[in-house]
This record gives C-alpha cells, sequence and structure tokens, in this order.
C-alpha cells in the first residue's frame, strides 16, 4: 500500500514557524492524526467536506501504519504537545500489505460495506480501495522494498520541520534493516520532487498521478 496521488506528500514552507519537536508516536495521538490525514488529504490540502465519513482517509492511509508499524511512526508537536504532522513507514511494502489483509481490511470490511458499482463518490473510492487494495510488484521493490507517508498542517511547514521528521523516520527505517525506500509524489508538486531530490531520492517510476521515488539507506 504504498503512496497514492489522492493523498500526496506536503513539504515544508519558507517563513518562520513556531518551535516544533519530533516525537514517537503515542496511541494517544490516533485521533490527532487522522485529522491530519484528512486536513492535507487532497493533494496536502484540506479534504474535510469531501467525504461524508472523514475517517475514510485515515483508515486507508494512515491507520494501518499506526496499528501495525508504530515504532516507525513520528510525530511533529507543538510546545503544547499537539500533534500537527506524522511520517508513517515501513520496512517491508510485501510483508506490510500481507499484514494489512490478514488483520486491518477484514475489521472494516465488516463494519463498511462495498459500494454500489455505479457509485462514483470520494467515499466510494476509499471503500473500494478497502474492499479491493492494490498490490505492489514494481521491479525496483526489491530495492526499495520500503515506504512512507508524510503530512504536515500548514502551521507546522516551515523552519526544517518537515525534514527533521522524515530524517527520523529515515533513521528508524535504515535500523529496521531496510535497504531502500521509495514514496509517491504528485506530478503537480514541483516543490515536493526538489525537496526530495535534495533529500537524495531518486525518480523509479513515472505514472499518468506523478512519479515514484527511491532513495538507498545504506550508510545511514
Amino acid at each position: 500500500m504504498s503512496p497514492h496521488p489522492g493523498h500526496d506528500v506536503t513539504t515544508p514552507a519558507q517563513g518562520a514557524r513556531p518551535a516544533l519537536t519530533v516525537d514517537r508516536y503515542d496511541l494517544s495521538d490516533r485521533d490527532a492524526l487522522y485529522d491530519v490525514c484528512l486536513r492535507t488529504g487532497d493533494s496536502g490540502d484540506d479534504a474535510t467536506g469531501q467525504y461524508e465519513d472523514g475517517a475514510l482517509l485515515g483508515h486507508v492511509y494512515l491507520g494501518a501504519y499506526l496499528a501495525l508499524e508504530p515504532d516507525l511512526a513520528r510525530v511533529l508537536r507543538r510546545a503544547d504537545g499537539t500533534a500537527v504532522g506524522y511520517c508513517v513507514a515501513t520496512a517491508s511494502t510485501t510483508d506490510f500489505e500481507r499484514r494489512c489483509e490478514e488483520s486491518w481490511w477484514p475489521p472494516l470490511r465488516a463494519r463498511l460495506a462495498a459500494p454500489a458499482a455505479d457509485d462514483e463518490s470520494a467515499d466510494a473510492r476509499l471503500l473500494r480501495m478497502i474492499h479491493a487494495p492494490s498490490r505492489s510488484g514494481a521491479p525496483w521493490l526489491e530495492q526499495y522494498p520500503a515506504h512512507l507517508h508524510i503530512d504536515l498542517l500548514p502551521g507546522a511547514q516551515g523552519g526544517g520541520a518537515g525534514r527533521r521528521v522524515l530524517e527520523a523516520v529515515l533513521d528508524a527505517v535504515a535500523a529496521a534493516g531496510a535497504p531502500g525506500i521509495h514514496l509517491g509524489v504528485g506530478g503537480r508538486n514541483l516543490r515536493a520532487i526538489g525537496f526530495y531530490e535534495h533529500l537524495g531520492f531518486r525518480t523509479l517510476e513515472e505514472q499518468p498521478w506523478g512519479r515514484t521515488m527511491g532513495m538507498p539507506l545504506s550508510g545511514r
């Protein structure tokens, strides 16, 4: 379940921002992170109001990482402890997808019915991803088996906060033994592409929605 163009990666903006700290994920953060997921769910913009069920984005793009890979999740916090961003990851995309099929998707399928075939709503698109998730099988996956998602609220962008939370996750994934990591970025997000290239990511595959970028983790 690699990064998807419908839930794009956000990048740091310029300008001063309040001091933010990178912390480990705590179970009490879940609702706040689901909120961040929704408020950045429209290619980095606020998706609130686009879905009848505002939790669907979190179920598809965030919840499984918090449940199955909590040790690799990092949270960006304000001084009062409020979560304003996150980066989540898995060290093995193939294994993660298998575990999602075993324990993450079945309870959601039991609670959330599959949409009608002619339902083209935003909710229906996500429900189909729950009931029939895609599987990764690209030729570069063996070299870059890990993947990540990062999302920051606008007020958390700037001052290097995005880079710090991303670097913390890259270090954790490298320590878990992954030789490389990949992520998805929308083709319109030129700032994000430049940001990742500056960190050492390179394009692995072009898609109609954007591109998949990867980076070796050896030497971290």
